[in-house]
């Protein structure tokens, strides 16, 4: 019997290479802080630079001598800063599917453009682009504000802004019901000095409403004067109030401070590994 030689295939099985050059570009735009070089340390000193000068430019817009004499120069930085933005965000979103949670071409990419950090990106440049269409002088004004949401951009490039979001998202219980207790605070104090001071002062004290305005300053100490209590139990309460205020919001900042302290503290924190044979510290 004759044994016969395997057939072997002419072709070796294929297999689809990765997009390389798409990798590159989520390694030069989403690279994390502590591993920046090369071309993406070159990014993002460039687009924190654009960013910073963008506040610069939305600021000096603002005042009258500087808005006559560098008008174009402020309209040219602006569409030079719209177009990087704008080539920015399209890479961010043609690139998202290299991130595991974003992996799916067309529905990893939408989830993406969901995100919060997508949003502010596309809000940072739409109000340009809106007002090319816009013909109510009124509505192109309100939205020029949204041109500041490009310092949130900022957020990803620093380590101390992304440490006060972890902290606020380990603690937003705790912040959540000291801010739930000192609006009760308010509007027990406010209600009880409405009903004491209105007899006296009925224009002042119109309202609970009304006299919640002077809760939030003498919570605050803030005291603009504007509307004060006049009688002697008023005054007490208002001095109780003031006091009240300091221990209130000194709860929420406990809270946040702690969380800088634990965080600190574990990033601080010697990393230890463990043999995966004999299970003891290396």
């Amino acid at each position: 019997m004759v044994n016969l030689p395997r057939s072997v295939p002419k072709h070796p099985p294929h297999h689809t290479p990765k997009p390389h050059f798409r990798r590159t570009i989520y390694r030069v735009l989403e690279t994390s802080a502590g591993q920046r070089r090369g071309l993406s340390l070159v990014f993002n000193v460039v687009l924190i630079s654009i960013i910073t000068l963008n506040a610069f430019a939305i600021v000096l817009h603002t005042v009258e001598s500087y808005n006559v004499r560098y008008e174009r120069l402020f309209h040219d930085f602006e569409v030079f800063s719209v177009m990087f933005f704008t080539v920015e965000y399209v890479l961010r979103v043609w690139v998202a599917v290299e991130k595991e949670k974003y992996r799916h071409p067309v529905w990893g990419r939408l989830r993406y453009v969901l995100s919060t950090s997508a949003i502010i990106d596309l809000l940072a440049i739409f109000p340009f682009y809106f007002t090319l269409f816009a013909t109510d002088l009124a509505i192109v004004r309100i939205l020029r504000i949204f041109r500041i949401f490009r310092l949130f951009r900022i957020s990803r490039y620093s380590h101390a802004v992304r440490l006060i979001q972890h902290v606020v998202a380990d603690r937003k219980e705790e912040i959540v019901l000291c801010v739930m207790f000192i609006l009760f605070m308010l509007l027990i104090v406010s209600s009880v000095m409405f009903y004491v001071e209105h007899p006296v002062q009925p224009k002042t004290f119109s309202s609970i409403p009304a006299t919640m305005w002077w809760g939030v300053n003498a919570m605050a100490t803030v005291g603009y004067g504007d509307i004060h209590p006049i009688t002697p139990l008023g005054k007490l309460l208002g001095g109780i109030t003031a006091i009240m205020g300091i221990m209130a919001f000194a709860l929420p900042t406990g809270v946040i401070t702690s969380g800088f302290l634990e965080h600190i503290r574990n990033q601080k924190a010697p990393t230890h590994h463990r043999c995966p044979h004999c299970g003891k510290e290396i």
